[in-house]
């Protein structure tokens, strides 16, 4: 009887990676044959590894986002944080056409998780064409961001936390970070939960009630269980929110990074041993220690790109090319730097997945 199972279970499947994919193509998908921006030459990795002379990409779809991007005046800090995005995406993708290549991924899976993460980037960066996607341009603290959280309860605890005198300046901008921290998770909340929607909704006009059954036994509970898990965590960040703004920090906080505190929280639920929690927890600690460094790296850009629109307005091409150069530089290393946080969250996330796999 199992074979019998097994051939049952496949055609809706396949229909729910259908359904799953199509609404999620938000963005120009390659077009093989044509030797066109989507062809196969442009997309293909073993293609793609030359760009073309001023891409930042291999990939034209990322390019294309790359270059929408920059139209729509992002800071400078926004727009490294994206490209970094970009490039961890971009990587991705060109594993994941090799792993197509070799036969695997048959189930689709791991090109559903691609395609649900290019839309969380859509979505934070303001790339979907939703007016109230554009978050905050940056991640430093100032007087033209920080009242741009979008929603009512994260701008009444933020002006009671900015205004109660229990935070330092640096406090308040690690606070800000938590806020900024929370509102993404929001984001890839809502772009989950849409996701879902539109699956279940054409499976129902697809498929009879006894397919439906079966289907909401095996794929889509475990997205409702993925759901329920970023619901949960949202739920314990805005409590640990609202406790810090009232309360203000305390000093026997283990990480202090919103990111870091995720992963630690998830760690201590995992099916670690108590070895590998202490190793993960030093490893944390190290991933913390590499965000700070790219927080440095973030201010001195914007310092820099204002540093350089005044001398820019003086109009003195000596000082100009200094800055200019400078400024530069500045914008590869934090590109660079928030590429190697990203990795390392992504490896991090992957290693506390994966225990809590295997203790279900």
């Amino acid at each position: 009887m199992a074979p019998r199972r097994e051939r049952v279970s496949t055609l809706p499947r396949l229909q729910l990676l259908v359904l799953l994919l199509l609404p999620l193509m938000l963005v120009p998908q390659p077009i093989a044959g044509h030797g066109g921006k989507y062809s196969r030459e442009k997309n293909e990795p073993e293609m793609a590894a030359k760009r073309e002379s001023g891409e930042e990409f291999r990939m034209e779809k990322l390019n294309q986002l790359w270059e929408k991007a920059k139209r729509l005046h992002l800071s400078p800090v926004r727009l490294a944080e994206l490209h970094s995005d970009l490039k961890i995406q971009e990587r991705d993708e060109l594993n994941w056409k090799k792993l197509k290549v070799e036969g695997l991924d048959k189930d689709g899976e791991k090109e559903a998780k691609l395609i649900h993460n290019l839309n969380v980037i859509l979505a934070r960066y303001g790339l979907d064409g939703r007016k109230d996607a554009q978050m905050v341009h940056s991640n430093a603290l100032n007087e033209d961001t920080q009242d741009e959280l979008g929603d009512p309860r994260l701008e009444k605890l933020w002006h009671k936390a900015k205004t109660s005198g229990k935070f330092s300046s640096e406090e308040l901008d690690k606070l800000w970070r938590e806020f900024l921290h929370y509102k993404e998770k929001i984001q890839e909340y809502n772009v989950l939960l849409d996701t879902l929607s539109r699956a279940e909704e054409g499976y129902e006009n697809l498929l009879s009630p006894s397919d439906m059954a079966h289907i909401k036994s095996d794929t889509l509970i475990s997205k409702h269980s993925e759901l329920k898990d970023r619901l949960r965590s949202i739920n314990q960040g805005l409590d640990r929110l609202r406790k810090v703004s009232h309360q203000g920090y305390g000093s026997t906080t283990e990480f202090e990074e919103p990111r870091a505190i995720d992963l630690w929280d998830l760690a201590q639920s995992a099916n670690f041993t108590e070895k590998e929690l202490e190793s993960f927890r030093e490893e944390l600690k190290h991933f913390e220690a590499k965000i700070e460094k790219h927080n440095h790296y973030q201010k001195q850009l914007e310092i820099s790109h204002q540093k350089l629109k005044h001398v820019e307005s003086i109009g003195d091409p000596e000082h100009i090319s200094r800055n200019k150069e400078k400024y530069v530089l500045l914008e590869e290393k934090t590109k660079e730097l928030g590429y190697k946080v990203k990795k390392h969250l992504q490896d991090l996330s992957s290693r506390v997945s994966r225990a809590r796999h295997n203790e279900l």
